[in-house]
């Protein structure tokens, strides 16, 4: 009997050390988050650069220059879907992060505490970077046709519904967390 509560010991030993592999996704997801931050300040100084050196309106280059910066702005929003995951797995996984609840104000955002409140933070970002990257799209979208006016209202309706849906969802998600 004793030789089974040792080898029961090192097993769960051995399971419970296991959780530290997690790093090595928390430590990729900061380095991308660098990455992608790094990337979009230079997609949006590269915008600022030809806004800087524009002679005149011409349509296409406001175009190029908003995609631009729109496009910056898609990269930051996924180094952040990044950093919410990053934050999330660690504190999951392996340890709360102390130097974050020193201060009298938390930082509500990054706390998780749960895999589904994870996934529910992920989502939503990831939503928005699906909208930030359709309005990039539409931004070089020529209208041509009543169709094409009607695929565009269509499209913002999906959206608008979705983002509608989701706030229903986390309201529903707190109501009843709260009971």
């Amino acid at each position: 009997m004793n030789n089974q509560k040792k080898l029961e010991q090192f097993v769960e030993t051995s399971l419970w050390m296991v959780r530290f592999l997690t790093i090595v996704p928390v430590f990729f997801g900061v380095l991308s988050v660098g990455a992608l931050f790094l990337l979009g300040s230079w997609e949006i100084s590269l915008g600022l650069k030809a806004f800087l050196y524009l002679k005149e309106n011409d349509p296409k280059h406001v175009i190029k220059i908003m995609s631009s910066i729109i496009g910056g702005i898609d990269l930051y929003l996924i180094g952040i879907v990044l950093m919410l995951f990053s934050f999330g797995i660690y504190e999951l996984f392996i340890s709360k992060i102390d130097i974050g609840r020193q201060e009298d104000q938390e930082i509500q955002i990054l706390e998780i505490k749960s895999l589904e409140q994870l996934k529910d933070k992920i989502l939503k970002v990831v939503v928005m970077v699906l909208v930030v990257g359709f309005f990039k799209e539409v931004m070089k979208m020529r209208i041509v046709t009543s169709l094409d006016l009607l695929y565009l209202a269509i499209s913002i309706l999906f959206i608008a519904t979705s983002s509608y849906l989701l706030r229903t969802n986390h309201s529903y998600k707190e109501k009843s967390s709260s009971r």
